[in-house]
C-alpha cells in the first residue's frame, strides 16, 4: 500500500466534533486523515448565498414545489430553505428504513452540520452527569462535571461564546464574551417570573457567536458577529463558530491536515492478529472505487446515527456483531431532545418599545425540574426557551390589496410572546438502530433501521412544561396565552444521542471514560453517539469538549506506545 494511504490518526467526519479532533492532532504534529462523505466546501469561498438579498432568489427563499415533495424528511428542517439547501444530504442520498418514524437530517458538506447547527451552547453540571446513577435509568456516567470543566474552558475561549455569568448551579457558567441584550418585554418578564418564582432563573441564552474578538479568534481569521441571522448560509465573517471558519482552517494551516471530501466510509478494518483496528475501508463517493486507509488512531465524528452505523457494520471474526460490540449496547439506548411542547400569548402595552437589529439567541430557563431530588412523576426535566417580538402589519377591513394593505404594512402591531421545551428523554433499550439485512444503499452498505420513539416519559414532562411555561408567563402578564402539542418526529430535534454510549461497565457500555472502545482501544468516538444521557443543554458543546479531552488523552497514549 503506497505511503499516500498511511496517516497517524484518521478521523471519520469534519463537523462540530471531527474538526474539533483535527485540530488538536494536527497541533501535535500528527499526520492526520479527515473522511467526509459530503463536498468540500472553504470558508468564504464556497457560500455562494451568503450575501444574496431576498430578491436575488428565484422563490423568494422559500422551497420550489417539486424541491420539497423530493425532500419530505430533510425540507421538515428549519434551515432547509433555498439559501441553505445545498449544504443538505437530500433525502434520495440517505435511504433508511423508518420502523418508528424518524426525521434523519445530515449535511452534505465539509463542516457538516456546524454549518448548519443552532449554535446555542450551554454546559453540563454534576446534576446532568449524576442523574443517570442517581435516578436509576441508563447507567452511571464514567466521568463528572470537574473531569469535563477544564475542557468546556479550553473550547469556549477557541469558538467564542456570548453569554453572562449567572451562577446557575444546573448550568454552570463559562469562558464568556458580552451577551446580546434583552428587550424590554423580555426583560419584563425575566424580571417577574424572578419575583413570582425565586427559584427559577432567567437567563440569556449562551451562543457560540463572538461579540468581542479576542486575540485566539483574531488569528482564526474570524471577526464578530454581525446579527445578520443568516447563519445557515455560511457566516463570511466567521462570527458563529464552525468548522469551516475555525478548526479544519486551523488545522490546515499545520500542513499536518489531509482532507478527503467525497468519502463514504464503510467500516472500520480490524487485524485479528494484531487485536486492533489498523484502518478504515472507503468507498469514493464519485468513482465507487474501494479504498483503504491505515492510520494508528481512528476517530468516529460521523454524527451520531452515522457513527453507530459505521461500528455496525464494521465485523470480523473478533466482532462478529459490530466493532467493540461485546457488550450488545451498541446502536441501544439512542435518546434525543423533546420539542413536543408551545406555547404563545401576547403582551399589552410597551407599545412605545422597540428593539434593534436581530440577534442569534433567545433567553432561557434553565432546568428547575427533578435538579436536586426527584419531584415529579417524571424523570429529568427540560430547559425553556422564550421570546417576545412585535409584529409588523396592522391589518384592517377591506385592506386585503391596494394602497391601504401596503401602508399598513408600515405599522407596528403589538408584542407576541413564544416560549418552547427542550426536554431530556430517557435513553432505553427499545430505543435503537440497527442494520437492515434486506436494504442497502447505492454503495453496498446496509441501510439504518431507526427504532425510536417518544414515551410516557416524555407525554408527561411536557404536560408540566405547558402548565408551569403558561403559569410563568401569566404571572410576567401575558395574555391570551394558548399551548400546543405539535408532535414532530424524533430526528427532527437534530439533538440524536447515544447508541455507543460511555460507562464504567464494558459489560453495559461501549465506551470508557477516555470515549475509547473498551474493547479496541485505538478507537474513540467523541460525536453524539457516545452520549450515555441528553440532559436538557443543547449538546454541541459537550461533544466539542469530549473530543479535545479524548483528542490529548491520545496523544499522550500514542506517545507511551499504549495505543
Amino acid at each position: 500500500m503506497s505511503k499516500n494511504n498511511h496517516f497517524d490518526v484518521i478521523v471519520i467526519g469534519s463537523g462540530i466534533s471531527g474538526g474539533w479532533a483535527a485540530k488538536e492532532f494536527c497541533d501535535q504534529g500528527l499526520k492526520t486523515l479527515v473522511l467526509d462523505r459530503g463536498r468540500d466546501v472553504k470558508h468564504i469561498k464556497d457560500y455562494p448565498t451568503a450575501h444574496m438579498d431576498p430578491w436575488e432568489f428565484e422563490h423568494g427563499n422559500h422551497l420550489p414545489l417539486a424541491l420539497s415533495k423530493e425532500n419530505p424528511i430533510a425540507s421538515r428542517c428549519y434551515a432547509f430553505k433555498e439559501d441553505a439547501q445545498h449544504f443538505f444530504l437530500k433525502d434520495a442520498e440517505q435511504p433508511y428504513v423508518q420502523e418508528q418514524p424518524f426525521d434523519w437530517i445530515r449535511a452534505d458538506a465539509v463542516g457538516g452540520k456546524s454549518l448548519l447547527w443552532a449554535r446555542q451552547v450551554q454546559r453540563w453540571s454534576d446534576y446532568d452527569f449524576q442523574g443517570p446513577a442517581r435516578d436509576g435509568f441508563a447507567v452511571d456516567w464514567p466521568i463528572r462535571y470537574s473531569d469535563i470543566a477544564p475542557w468546556y474552558s479550553y473550547v469556549e475561549q477557541f469558538i467564542g461564546v456570548s453569554g453572562n455569568r449567572d451562577g446557575n448551579k444546573a448550568m454552570p457558567d463559562g469562558e464568556f464574551l458580552p451577551a446580546f441584550e434583552m428587550n424590554t418585554v423580555e426583560k419584563v418578564i425575566q424580571d417577574k417570573i424572578h419575583a413570582k418564582y425565586p427559584k427559577r432563573q432567567v437567563i440569556q441564552g449562551r451562543c457560540a457567536h463572538i461579540t468581542a474578538p479576542q486575540e485566539i479568534h483574531i488569528k482564526q481569521g474570524r471577526t464578530q458577529c454581525q446579527a445578520r441571522s443568516l447563519c445557515q448560509r455560511g457566516c463570511p465573517f466567521g462570527g458563529y463558530f464552525s468548522a469551516n471558519a475555525s478548526t479544519l482552517p486551523w488545522a490546515e494551516k499545520t500542513g499536518n491536515l489531509t482532507l478527503r471530501p467525497h468519502s463514504i466510509v464503510h467500516s472500520i478494518i480490524y487485524d485479528d492478529s494484531q487485536n486492533k483496528a489498523i484502518g478504515v475501508l472507503v468507498i469514493d463517493r464519485d468513482t465507487k472505487d474501494t479504498l483503504e486507509f491505515y492510520a494508528k488512531v481512528i476517530f468516529v465524528n460521523a454524527s451520531t446515527i452515522a457513527s453507530n452505523q459505521i461500528l455496525l457494520n464494521s465485523k470480523s471474526k473478533r466482532f462478529p456483531n459490530g466493532l467493540g460490540n461485546d457488550s450488545g449496547t451498541l446502536g441501544k439506548y439512542v435518546a434525543f431532545h423533546n420539542y413536543i411542547g408551545g406555547i404563545w400569548g401576547n403582551m399589552e402595552g410597551y407599545e412605545d418599545k422597540y428593539y434593534y437589529g436581530r440577534r442569534p439567541t433567545n433567553p432561557l430557563i434553565p432546568n428547575f425540574r427533578n435538579v436536586d431530588k426527584q419531584e415529579t412523576d417524571f424523570l429529568r426535566g427540560y430547559a425553556s426557551f422564550y421570546s417576545a417580538s412585535r409584529w409588523r402589519g396592522v391589518h384592517t377591513e377591506g385592506d386585503q390589496v391596494g394602497g391601504v394593505y401596503k401602508d399598513n404594512l408600515t405599522e407596528l402591531g403589538g408584542w407576541g410572546v413564544g416560549m418552547m421545551i427542550q426536554g431530556e428523554t430517557i435513553p432505553k433499550e427499545h430505543n435503537h438502530v440497527r442494520l437492515s439485512e434486506q436494504e442497502f444503499d447505492k454503495y453496498g452498505i446496509p441501510q439504518v433501521v431507526t427504532a425510536i420513539v417518544y414515551d410516557d416519559n416524555d407525554a408527561k414532562s411536557t404536560d408540566d412544561f405547558l402548565v408551569q411555561g403558561a403559569e410563568m408567563l401569566e404571572a410576567a402578564g401575558v395574555k391570551n396565552i394558548s399551548t400546543n402539542k405539535n408532535y414532530r418526529n424524533p430526528g427532527l430535534d437534530i439533538h440524536e444521542m447515544g447508541g455507543a454510549r460511555m460507562g464504567k461497565d464494558p459489560k453495559t457500555s461501549v465506551l470508557n471514560k477516555w470515549n475509547q472502545l473498551h474493547d479496541c482501544k485505538n478507537v474513540f468516538v467523541t460525536d453524539g453517539a457516545c452520549m450515555t444521557s441528553t440532559g436538557t443543554q443543547n449538546p454541541s458543546l459537550t461533544f466539542m469538549a469530549l473530543t479535545a479531552r479524548a483528542s490529548n488523552y491520545a496523544i499522550e497514549e500514542l506517545k507511551k506506545g499504549n495505543i
